[in-house]
């Protein structure tokens, strides 16, 4: 039995890496395959969704090289990363063609624009081929984030189950789980019965070693986890917990953003979050939070743009 994605193949036993067209485009994405030496279930690791989300697309690109079919039972496939055209035309999460977010559009069109036949492209290898999904993210590049896992939640109940399981073997000390489950990548996946966890970690459009060598390692927890990888699934220093009731609250003004809060930190409701100011200091928007909670991620940049995202958090489920 063999692995194929485009004109990529791996037998059993062997890793295969190279550049895969998106029919109907001048698009390729780089993939690797790693077929098993032993049968198994097979995983999609997917990076760049968003573009600038550097800790993801490196651990990708790292992880790529470090897989060994030895020490897998099944099949891995790793996209490093997905949105390339977005990556190097140094865009913000959109795809450089069309400007469209790949992870608002999913299952996509074989008949749109480049965007929408790339999330086609992908909404197939999910359906044809794939057990499990791990979609590695991070703060956009004016973004800060805690670190933190989402699990599908709008899907059947063994899927969410599952799911909840994968995201609980991540070393990070939140999880939310996601009742969305249209557009996104890793949503639309759970509609077609696959279990799958996004990862947030890091941001920023930054990246670094240690960074890495955490996420590298929580992928290959969440992989011995589901018996792709060898090993015993290691006890990590966080349990996430539960983050219930998420708020995302959006800009009604741009302007300049003054954070009064750093992302992990718990708040009260009716706090003070942060303010929108005009160029002249004058206040256009006081965001307070409307109930207690934690911060999960928030924008960094001076720059907030009228109805783009601002800062998010939710309640602490014990």
């Amino acid at each position: 039995m063999q692995l194929k994605i485009g004109s990529i193949v791996a037998k059993r036993g062997e890793k295969s890496s190279g550049y895969v067209s998106i029919p109907g485009t001048n698009i390729e994405i780089p993939i690797t395959l790693i077929a098993g030496e032993s049968a198994g279930k097979t995983v999609l690791i997917t990076s760049g969704v968003h573009n600038s989300e550097y800790t993801g697309i490196e651990t990708a690109i790292q992880l790529a090289q470090e897989f060994l079919p030895v020490h897998v039972a099944g099949n891995i496939i790793i996209i490093h990363p997905l949105n390339i055209s977005g990556f190097e035309n140094r865009t913000m999460s959109v795809v450089a063609e069309d400007g469209k977010n790949l992870n608002r559009i999913f299952p996509g069109d074989p008949n749109g624009t480049e965007g929408d036949k790339i999330s086609n492209f992908i909404a197939t290898v999910l359906e044809g081929q794939t057990d499990f999904l791990i979609d590695l993210h991070a703060g956009d590049g004016y973004e800060t984030l805690t670190p933190y896992v989402y699990y599908v939640g709008a899907a059947e109940m063994n899927v969410v189950k599952e799911s909840k399981a994968m995201a609980e073997k991540v070393n990070v000390p939140f999880m939310v789980q996601s009742f969305i489950s249209t557009g996104g990548l890793y949503n639309y996946a759970g509609t077609c019965g696959i279990p799958s966890i996004l990862i947030e970690r890091g941001g920023e459009a930054r990246w670094t070693e240690p960074e890495i060598e955490l996420y590298k390692e929580d992928v290959k927890n969440v992989l011995r986890h589901l018996s792709v990888l060898e090993g015993k699934v290691k006890i990590n220093n966080h349990r996430p917990v539960e983050v219930t009731n998420v708020c995302y609250e959006n800009a009604s003004a741009t302007g300049c953003w003054y954070p009064c809060k750093q992302v992990g930190d718990r708040i009260k409701i009716g706090e003070v979050l942060g303010v929108i100011k005009d160029y002249f200091g004058n206040t256009l928007q006081t965001c307070r939070a409307k109930s207690n909670g934690i911060i999960l991620y928030q924008v960094s940049s001076l720059c907030i743009i009228r109805n783009g995202s601002m800062i998010t958090y939710g309640k602490i489920n014990r």
